[in-house]
């Protein structure tokens, strides 16, 4: 089954992506007729008017879904399989093609000799402020000036094309052929040949695009492929011989030469000289700059202005006929493949942008069904299981051992042949701590279902707790004045910062989270019954009172119920701040839970688990909030209508 689904996974995801999109016109335009046949008395603020809406709903989740297969590149897989592995060829060609291309105004604004003279003329006017406002004597300055002048000079003279060697043109020019004829072998429909059939078997052998951990299977596969791979490697040697060329004429050598033994002959001046330490460490530093412009600017990487046209022509006409070569891939990256594309890299391409950090649904859902897998789980323990338990480990768990002392008597002694006779006393114990002959029964357990025991368990204690006390401080003078403080002391501080605290002294078990959780309920709790209890209408109190109803009764049948919608609210607010906190104390400490997961998952780079949680605390979040809205209006139906 799993194997069939991932083997035709291009038609289930473009089928489900047309089916989302047609689902959702039709949601749209059913939803705006509704709105222009929706009845005259259902006036604007009625309540009512909010009440179903499911295409609204469908519109909803098809708009999240579509937006997660567009920006994940899973649609752009499912219609054009074929596109990634001919961009990543394509992207060999960007690789091997940027050393030439970055030293001409194609992606930058600058030549590549302009920045380089602007760089280094801004360098050189530094050392000459520099040198105006240090202390050395009047004859170094004259002697470190006229260096910085021969520097400026022997810079300036790179950009004349007097000093411009005919074998350097000529190598220039040897390059820029060279470009057009790879330029000429492109716009060949025959080029490069048929494929050997060791070559195509190869090819044919790699995993699909992202089928394996190689995101996108590097060898060509296709005629167009093929063409872009071989161009590749010829402007690959064409970038290496062009990176070799220099304009270095003998004039200029000689220059930096003299240079080169003026620094040399300075330093060692200041060296020998009687100046004090300080004074010897600023002539050498001053000196030492002058050295390093010089190694900067003896790499000859500075051309006349047009000297390196041919080459720039010749790359403008190579990048137009790539352009069109590529042909529907121009509109296929730059639409299918938002914000983004495919890049090269030394044994694989990969993608770069939203496909890279955002998973596919297909591959997430795949994920999912795999850790879903009893036999799989995740670090060895299911996400979502059962596992058969005894029924005495049960009731051993609920009855305390203690029971047992209390039954009178004494517990047996084994007797001088080994044996022990058990009496009353002893079945107690064995009853109070499960060690007795029972049936077994299924009981959920792993990692979403333990998250989920933690947070009902925290949620129970804060409710049973916060919400009396909250009732308490809506009623009393005493109590408000007395817990107000207590409870606004910790109820600004952040569940993070006390989850360090608390799982320092309870350690990793469930103790010190499930504490976590119950302080986070807690404060929510009591606020909201607090607020529910001061909400009460004067008027159905002094009524009740007029009726001759006893505290018992005011509070029963007109307090609490009265507070029920902000009780419920806040209970709605509390499993989803539980749910958050929860996730953080997993990942500080704990070995299972959904938390745990994600944590593991983090420090793996492993972007579909994380997703796979995030989706799971997500859907858990949503039913658990269902599950409060069913609540509220089978509990409060005169909510809204008072």
């Amino acid at each position: 089954m799993i194997s069939a689904i991932a083997e035709y996974r291009g038609v289930i995801v473009g089928t489900i992506f047309i089916a989302l999109i047609v689902g959702l016109i039709a949601a749209w335009i059913y939803g705006r007729k509704i709105i222009r046949t929706e009845k005259t008395d259902a006036v604007f603020g009625n309540p009512e008017r909010a009440l179903g809406g499911w295409y609204w709903v469908f519109a909803g989740v098809a708009s999240i879904l579509l937006i997660w297969f567009y920006f994940s590149w899973d649609a752009a897989r499912s219609f054009f399989p074929d596109a990634a592995n001919e961009l990543c060829q394509v992207a060999k060609v960007e690789s091997a093609m940027n050393p030439v291309r970055s030293t001409f105004p194609i992606q930058s604004r600058l030549l590549k000799g302009t920045s380089l003279l602007a760089r280094d003329n801004l360098q050189l006017d530094l050392l000459d402020k520099r040198l105006l406002r240090s202390k050395f004597t009047d004859d170094e300055k004259a002697t470190y000036g006229a260096a910085v002048g021969k520097l400026r000079a022997a810079l300036t003279s790179l950009a004349l094309p007097a000093n411009f060697s005919e074998q350097t043109a000529n190598d220039i020019q040897s390059i820029a052929d060279r470009i057009d004829a790879v330029t000429a072998s492109l716009a060949d429909p025959n080029f490069p040949g048929q494929a050997e059939p060791a070559e195509q078997a190869a090819a044919q052998a790699q995993a699909g695009w992202g089928e394996s951990s190689t995101e996108v299977p590097i060898k060509p596969t296709s005629d167009r492929g093929r063409k872009f791979d071989q161009v590749a490697k010829e402007i690959s040697t064409i970038a290496k011989d062009f990176s070799k060329v220099r304009n270095l004429s003998d004039d200029f050598k000689a220059t930096v030469a003299e240079l080169n033994a003026e620094i040399k002959t300075l330093q060692q001046e200041v060296t020998d000289s009687a100046l004090e330490a300080d004074e010897k460490e600023s002539r050498v530093k001053f000196i030492r700059q002058i050295g390093k412009l010089t190694k900067r600017i003896d790499d000859g990487t500075v051309f006349p202005p047009s000297a390196l046209d041919p080459v720039e022509g010749a790359v403008r006409r190579f990048e137009a006929e790539k352009s069109n070569q590529k042909g529907g891939l121009n509109y296929i990256d730059a639409l299918a493949m938002p914000a983004g594309t495919i890049v090269a890299g030394n044994t694989a391409c990969s993608e770069q942008g939203s496909g890279r950090w955002l998973p596919k649904p297909s591959d997430t859902l795949g994920t999912l069904v795999r850790i879903s897998n009893p036999d799989v789980g995740f670090k060895g323990i299911p996400l979502l299981w059962y596992e058969q338990k005894p029924v005495a480990e049960m009731v051993g768990f609920f009855i305390p051992d203690w029971v047992a002392d209390l039954v009178p008597g004494e517990y047996p002694r084994h007797q001088e042949d080994g044996q022990i006779n058990e009496n009353l006393k002893t079945r107690v114990l064995n009853v109070a701590t499960g060690n007795f002959p029972s049936i077994t029964v299924p009981v959920p357990m792993g990692h979403i279902w333990d998250s989920i025991l933690r947070v009902l368990a925290g949620l129970f204690l804060g409710i049973i707790l916060g919400v009396p006390l909250g009732l308490f401080m809506g009623l009393s003078r005493f109590a408000k004045g007395f817990f107000d403080p207590l409870i606004e002391l910790y109820r600004p501080v952040p569940p993070l910062a006390w989850a360090p605290l608390i799982l320092t002294i309870f350690g990793i078990q469930d103790d010190g989270k499930i504490f976590l959780l119950f302080m986070v309920a807690f404060a929510i709790m009591v606020i909201s019954a607090r607020t529910g209890a001061t909400g009460t209408q004067l008027s159905k109190i002094h009524a009740a009172h007029s009726l001759g109803a006893s505290r018992r009764q005011i509070i029963k049948e007109v307090i609490l119920p009265n507070s029920l919608p902000e009780i419920l609210t806040g209970i709605r607010i509390s499993i989803g701040v539980c749910w958050g906190t929860l996730v953080a104390a997993e990942m500080l400490a704990g070995t299972t839970g959904i938390g745990f997961v994600e944590n593991v998952a983090r420090k793996q780079s492993d972007y579909e688990i994380i997703w796979v949680t995030i989706i799971l605390l997500g859907v858990l979040g949503l039913l658990f909030d269902l599950i409060m809205r069913w609540i509220i209006t089978r509990t409060i139906p005169w909510r809204g209508k008072g």
